[in-house]
Order: C-alpha cells, then structure tokens, then sequence
C-alpha cells in the first residue's frame, strides 16, 4: 500500500531501498521557502542500522503488508522459543533476540499473535496483560509512605517489577506486559 510522505507515522513498518524498515522518528518541516518534507529516522529490521531519510511531501513509499496469526507458546530452550498454531498444529521457532525481555512474560498455551514478513516471523505480540505469582518481596515497613508507595518484588518467571506494600510472597497479580508494570491483585 503506498503511503504520501505526511501519512508516515512511528512504528510503521515500510519497504524502502529493497530493506524493511521501522520507523523510529519523524518530523514534518515546512520551511519558509521551497517544498514541505518530512524527516524520517528507520532502523532497518533485517540489517539493525539506521537511516535519516528526507521526504517530499508529493513522495509515497510502499507500507510492508503483515499477515497476522494467533500462535500458543508451547516452551524453550537456550536459543529458541517454540510456538505452535492451534489450527494446523504447525509449530515455528523464533529467536530469543527477535522477542527481548517480553518473553519472560510467555507461560505454556498463552496465545500471543504472531507478523509475518515473506513468510519469515517479524514480531510477537504478547496479551496485554498476564497473570504472574509474586515469588519475593520485602516487607511493608509501616509508616514508610512519605517517600514511595511501591517496593520491589521478583516474579516466578524472573522479572522484578515494583509492586504495592500490601502484596506479598505467592500472591497472584496481574501485570501489564506492555509496560512490565503491575496492575492489580487476583
């Protein structure tokens, strides 16, 4: 799908100079003389360099189509998690690299939705919120208000979040996985 130069948005995903690209920045300059462009930053999602492109306002580039599927995390191991297709029961591989520090938030038959580009698996988009068991905490000194309201905690998947004083070990909470921030109590 083309795009005029002005419709460029960040985050979108769009082909240019036989690369795909993601857009970090843009900045639409109308200067006092000569034609409106916009200022583009991308990072190239295949090669990870970056690249500050000007385009006329009257210029289009070609959006990257994405087709969407819903996957079930099945499990990992040092260098891949696993996910299967509940329809096909087909199963793909993806890098831990591609997914980052949301893949501690992945627990066995959690569905997560899937981009593909060419075939080839882009992104993996985690539920926005997923159900976790607090597996250390501190305790709630009384009186300890004036200066912050949370403290930390450790997941049972590993990831340390800060949580509210009245949240202790082996309670279950639901964090926010956009965010990695808790949002309340089960």
């Amino acid at each position: 799908m083309k795009l005029y130069a002005s419709e460029i948005r960040v985050g979108m995903l769009i082909e240019y100079k036989n690369d795909l690209w993601q857009v970090l920045k843009t900045q639409h300059v109308k200067p006092g003389k000569g034609g409106a462009f916009a200022q583009v930053e991308m990072k190239s999602v295949n090669k990870n360099t970056k690249l500050n492109e000007r385009f006329r306002s009257s210029e289009s580039v070609e959006k990257a189509s994405l087709d969407e599927t819903k996957f079930n995390y099945l499990y990992s191991d040092e260098i891949d998690y696993y996910f299967m297709d509940p329809k096909s029961y087909e199963q793909i591989n993806i890098k831990k690299e591609t997914i980052g520090e949301k893949g501690k938030m992945l627990t066995e038959n959690l569905e997560v939705s899937i981009s593909f580009y060419n075939e080839k698996p882009l992104t993996v988009e985690l539920p926005n919120q997923v159900t976790c068991t607090v597996d250390t905490t501190d305790v709630a000194l009384k009186g300890q208000t004036v200066s912050s309201s949370y403290k930390p905690a450790t997941l049972d998947n590993g990831v340390n979040i800060q949580v509210p004083p009245f949240i202790e070990s082996g309670d279950k909470i639901i964090v926010d996985t956009r965010t990695m921030e808790y949002v309340k109590k089960i």
